[in-house]
């Protein structure tokens, strides 16, 4: 019998984590009470001791990155950052998307990696893991007080998001962008709002990331779309309606990534399938396994973003030809952005000592 969904949430339900010390069980009358409910989300305060993450994967076009959150209320059940919440001893399921830690020093801690002395400037990217754009963000600000950084020292930055909330610092994004210092990456994998209701259920509409891609483009600022994750069976068939209404809003770039299910995530896409997709569900996993070397996800670099395989090969067909139809390059990170401009806070202290 299938998990009833929680309204609002999309993971169906609270699995272990891998490192998980502890068991909760609960008996049926419990579990009959909370069957359907919509758990609260809690925000919580994670000092930072390092800000600035490095990365060596040679799938992920950058090196350097800030996630101002851990856990996401998005609920997007597909994320691959669920299994984080792991290490936390929390479910990857839904404590990833009610159980939210904030880092209040984020700004704090930029700045002080960047007055090492020895500190050389390349673009960060905010928002790798997860969403610095959140419903949190609204009131924390942490992310809004991360480009008032970026734009005092003229720093570098990629954003990734896919909230509308990003326009709010369209006034230090356009700042930014004057100066070739700036890219947003905005995440849209369907147009259906009914399959976003359930597959991203606290993520604003395809209508507002699509105003936003247009506000965002008008300020001078360089707009990608990403068409994350491609789901076999039940997204794959909108790649050509996304990318001719992305183009027709004003981005320039776009591309895409094929589902991946790591550790905990195949249990909990799954599990979601089932409570969602019951008729399907094995179709789904039929192809994610064709496109992934016969199992639910390949780890491999070069392969775990793209897939493998004739389903694989027809998705980057159609992907590419659709890119040429509506003039779209195919790629989102290519944005050469400037890291000449870059105000070391040591050497301004030291002029203006002067």
């Amino acid at each position: 019998m299938a998990a009833i969904p929680h309204k609002g949430r999309g993971a169906v339900s609270s699995p272990a984590g891998r490192f998980s010390t502890r068991t909760t069980e609960l008996d049926a009358d419990e579990a009959d009470k909370q069957s359907g409910s919509a758990p609260e989300t809690v925000l919580r305060a994670m000092q930072a001791g390092r800000i600035v993450s490095s990365n060596n994967s040679p799938d992920v076009p950058f090196n350097r990155s800030i996630n101002p959150y851990q856990g996401c209320e998005h609920g997007c059940v597909y994320c691959y950052a669920r299994p984080s919440h792991s290490y936390l001893d929390l479910s990857p399921g839904l404590d990833f998307e009610t159980q939210i830690f904030y880092k209040p020093n984020a700004a704090t801690r930029l700045q002080a990696e960047w007055q090492k002395p020895g500190y050389e400037c390349e673009p960060i990217t905010i928002g790798a893991n997860t969403d610095p754009y959140q419903p949190a963000e609204k009131s924390l600000q942490i992310t809004r007080q991360l480009l008032q950084l970026f734009s005092e020292y003229r720093h570098p930055v990629n954003i990734i998001t896919k909230s509308h909330l990003i326009c709010r610092d369209i006034d230090l994004l356009s700042d930014l962008a004057s100066d070739g210092l700036c890219s947003v990456a905005i995440s849209m994998p369907t147009m259906n709002d009914d399959l976003k209701r359930i597959m991203e259920p606290r993520v604003p509409a395809a209508a507002s990331r699509l105003k936003a891609i247009r506000e965002l483009a008008d300020a001078g600022v360089a707009v990608s779309v990403l068409i994350a994750p491609i789901i076999p069976a039940i997204n794959d068939d909108e790649i050509e309606t996304i990318l001719e209404a992305i183009s027709n809003a004003g981005a320039t770039r776009a591309d895409y990534i094929f589902l991946r299910l790591p550790h905990e995530l195949k249990e909990i896409f799954e599990e979601w399938l089932q409570a969602h997709f019951p008729d399907r569900a094995d179709r789904v996993m039929s192809l994610v396994k064709q496109a992934s070397g016969g199992k639910a996800y390949d780890h491999r670099f070069g392969k775990r973003q793209s897939g493998q395989g004739p389903y694989a090969d027809m998705l980057a067909a159609r992907f590419a030809r659709a890119c040429r139809e509506f003039s779209l390059l195919p790629d989102t990170y290519q944005q050469k952005l400037d890291c000449n401009s870059f105000l070391h806070p040591a050497k301004r202290q030291l002029g203006l000592a002067f």
